[in-house]
């Protein structure tokens, strides 16, 4: 394979709170230490970035020892929570920011959109902007105004085109910043998560054109982007940041499986503990466990190319007839998507339940629920007699389409359910 970006051993430091050192001692020091040819003394201090805790330095690392290559023609997402890094990362490949340590090669012309309006002057026209931006590019006029028509109608902004752009709305400034990179003819393509601005017809039709010119073309692109179907629909390899380090880098699903289950709401929203504090007493049901389960793992973000586990632990007291124990599914809508399904299938209908720790298990195929949110309302009760729970224990769950059978849709789907049903095909006649 043909490398076009090789990261060696990358890392960036900041001081927090000031601009440079902050202090004239500090900056004689590392003036010292550089005429002498020793490394910068501040270089070995410092910690890891995490914005959740309280740091006993002044010295943060956004990256540390980020090392990897990019093929031609690769699309690489760059997922991570927020302050991991990845903006950082996509500064220094743009080379608007110079790491602290570590080398960069890179073969090819880079075109960046990494905010809004970046590379844009505002009081110059859409049109003079674009020539602006390919001649940085090393462009001629002529390759710019053969491409000029095509850039305007994708961005969709022809009536404004010889306004200034400090008059466009976020929305209008990033069709136009995104055209511009997308269509003039730069080897790399560099994209932060500033398609979020845009409308839904407008981020599909980015996605759809940085397939083509990455299919088409055999450019690459380097994907950040907190929609993790949209990663999984354009991306054919993953690299996760946390802290400032590559924690992953392989394949697209594997990793955005392990990040889902990695990531600081998998565990927050469901709490075995408060789900059981809210069961009220009663005198021939206990619940004792209940459990949410995906690849062995419990949580509340889970992807939908893989089941799903419910699993009931409960205690029943005393001789009970009819016991039903199950759920609804509720789409965030309030939409119902299945009503009381329930366990007694097992136990024989209205049969007589005898005393003793029971476990019922059952299972959301995978490929069944869409992209979404859900919930999960506890229901049970004695069969046409009363309700022991409904109504006052809901689980909140999230499916990501990363994998499934719709994966080429990046676009949230209409319906309820998008089950995997089983086709047959022959030919009758040919």
């Amino acid at each position: 394979m043909n490398s076009v970006i090789n990261l060696q051993h990358i890392s960036k430091q900041y001081r927090l709170g000031q601009v440079g050192t902050g202090t004239i001692s500090h900056d004689l020091n590392r003036w010292w230490y550089q005429v002498r040819g020793k490394e910068d003394p501040y270089l070995k201090i410092g910690e890891a970035n995490d914005r959740t805790q309280k740091g006993a330095s002044e010295y943060v690392w956004a990256l540390r020892d980020i090392s990897f290559d990019v093929n031609q023609g690769e699309v690489l997402g760059i997922v991570g929570r927020n302050g991991a890094g990845k903006s950082t990362l996509l500064k220094i490949l743009s080379r608007t920011t110079a790491p602290s340590t570590g080398k960069i090669k890179i073969k090819g012309r880079v075109a960046s959109l990494l905010e809004v309006g970046t590379g844009f002057h505002p009081e110059m026209t859409g049109r003079e902007n674009i020539f602006l931006n390919g001649a940085i590019l090393g462009m001629t006029k002529q390759e710019i105004t053969r491409k000029f028509d095509e850039i305007v109608d994708f961005a969709g902004v022809e009536r404004y085109i010889d306004t200034p752009v400090k008059r466009y709305s976020s929305g209008m400034y990033v069709r136009l910043a995104f055209g511009v990179a997308a269509h003039l003819e730069s080897e790399i393509l560099i994209v932060d998560e500033v398609l979020a601005v845009g409308d839904m017809e407008f981020q599909k039709k980015c996605l759809s054109k940085m397939s083509d010119i990455s299919k088409g073309q055999g450019r690459t692109i380097l994907f950040v982007s907190h929609n993790m179907q949209a990663v999984a629909t354009l991306c054919n390899r993953l690299v996760l940041i946390k802290n400032g380090s590559v924690e992953y880098d392989g394949k697209v699903n594997e990793g955005l499986g392990y990040y889902l289950k990695n990531t600081d709401t998998a565990h927050a929203s469901f709490d075995i503990r408060e789900v059981l504090s809210k069961k009220k007493h009663d005198e021939v049901f206990e619940l004792l466990d209940l459990k949410v389960e995906q690849d062995g793992s419990d949580g509340v973000e889970f992807i939908n190319s893989k089941s799903i586990t419910l699993t009931f632990t409960y205690k029943v007291k005393k001789d009970v007839t009819g016991l039903r124990v199950g759920f609804d599914l509720i789409e965030k809508t309030n939409e119902i998507i299945l009503f009381r399904t329930y366990h007694d299938d097992a136990f024989e209908d209205l049969k007589v339940v005898t005393p003793g720790v029971y476990q019922s298990k059952v299972i959301i195929a995978e490929n069944f629920l869409k992209q979404g949110t859900y919930l999960l309302n506890l229901a049970v009760g004695i069969h046409n007699l009363r309700w022991i729970i409904y109504d006052e224990i809901k689980i909140e769950i999230n499916i990501t389409n990363i994998g499934g059978i719709n994966k080429l849709y990046a676009d949230e789907r209409p319906g309820l359910v998008m089950p995997d049903l089983n086709w047959e095909n022959k030919i009758i006649n040919s």
